[in-house]
């Protein structure tokens, strides 16, 4: 067979640092990708009888338009932004903790436990600061189990840490039918006292100052600490962290108690915050959405704010569309989904290249 015969007509190229693609052509590329998007956006909406212009419009006065819309669209970004946060460092690391649901979920049994116990006999003030630091002990403790095993008994972390969060959710479940259930039968655990309430700036509970910080703390860790230079050279190699002399071990361990802690205070500022009270949904999803935020922002915390912003503006105004045009709840989930897909998919195209057989790798 001739070598021609043997070499695949289309071959992807990893681009090695020689061989990228220029700033400038690297976001015309990714806003390309948003306005294809939306084109095949509106495939879906016509098959549903709308407009399409009129349809995007509504999801983007949905969300931004008035005050209040404004305040639900940065209620649904904060915990999207908190748990992209905290997952960062993992996957800066390589290491994939896919478990930020049950994380976000454990720290908000923790946080939920001391205003249940508490509510009746401690003032505002020092009962946030408990509940928040059971909270943070709470999603630490959860991520910590699965970072253990990794380094202790190399156990798929994917895995372990997806399998975790329904356990997680289980543990509410019984919660909420058992020990902490309000009226019997009810399987709804009551509504927490004011004193276990986070107070609100602007018209929204203060939650979004407290990620906000967050951001300016993780980028702090993850470029200018020892602590961030030890993960990313685990992420680059293993290997070459080990010959340096760096217990691998013990930062992923380390890493995961300082992700889960992250998730834990996002669990402890919805259950006093945004919910006032614990449920089996009090993560929403948001641990798994977060895992599209980290990796469009390229691990970025600033750029986190952005995407987290788009992602909420297009869940809250797709609630608008649903109900002022009727359109199906599907029909908005397929535009989201196009969406992510396109925008992730943009970046395969940035760090990958096609070779045609009968190119030389060499040539762009």
């Amino acid at each position: 067979m001739s070598e021609a015969g043997k070499t695949p007509l289309i071959r992807l190229v990893k681009r090695v640092k020689g061989d990228m693609i220029s700033p400038r052509k690297i976001w015309a590329i990714r806003i390309g990708s948003i306005l294809f998007a939306f084109i095949l956006g509106m495939i879906p909406i016509l098959m549903a009888g709308s407009n399409p212009f009129q349809s995007y419009g509504i999801i983007i006065s949905g969300a931004l338009s008035k005050p209040g819309y404004i305040r639900q669209t940065v209620k649904r970004a904060v915990p999207l932004l908190g748990a992209a946060l905290a997952i960062a460092p993992c996957f800066k690391m390589r290491f994939w903790n896919i478990g930020a649901e049950g994380q976000i979920t454990m720290g908000a049994i923790f946080a939920s436990a001391i205003a249940i116990w508490f509510q009746d006999s401690i003032p505002a003030l020092p009962l946030l600061t408990l509940m928040m630091l059971a909270g943070i002990a709470g999603g630490a403790l959860w991520a910590f189990i699965p970072g253990f095993f990794k380094a202790k008994y190399n156990t798929n972390e994917t895995l372990f840490t997806l399998m975790m969060n329904y356990i997680a959710i289980g543990i509410v479940r019984w919660l909420q039918g058992g020990p902490w259930e309000g009226r019997p039968g009810t399987q709804i655990i009551p509504m927490f006292k004011d004193n276990a309430r986070l107070p609100n700036v602007f018209g929204i509970y203060c939650g979004w100052i407290i990620v906000l910080i967050l951001v300016v703390v993780v980028h702090i860790y993850m470029n200018f600490t020892k602590h961030g230079y030890e993960v990313a050279v685990i992420g680059d190699s293993i290997n070459t962290a080990r010959y340096a002399g760096m217990n691998v071990g013990w930062v992923m361990m380390r890493t995961m108690l300082f992700s889960g802690a992250i998730c834990g205070c996002v669990g402890w500022m919805l259950v006093s915050g945004a919910n006032g009270t614990l449920n089996a949904d009090v993560a929403g999803g948001v641990g798994f959405t977060a895992i599209t935020v980290a990796w469009l922002s390229q691990l970025n915390s600033f750029a986190m704010i952005i995407i987290a912003g788009i992602l909420a503006i297009i869940g809250k105004g797709s609630t608008t569309l649903q109900t002022k045009l009727n359109v199906p709840a599907s029909v908005a989930d397929i535009v989201s989904g196009i969406l992510l897909f396109c925008m992730l998919g943009c970046e395969f195209f940035i760090n990958y290249r096609m070779v045609f057989r009968g190119k030389k790798e060499g040539k762009v």
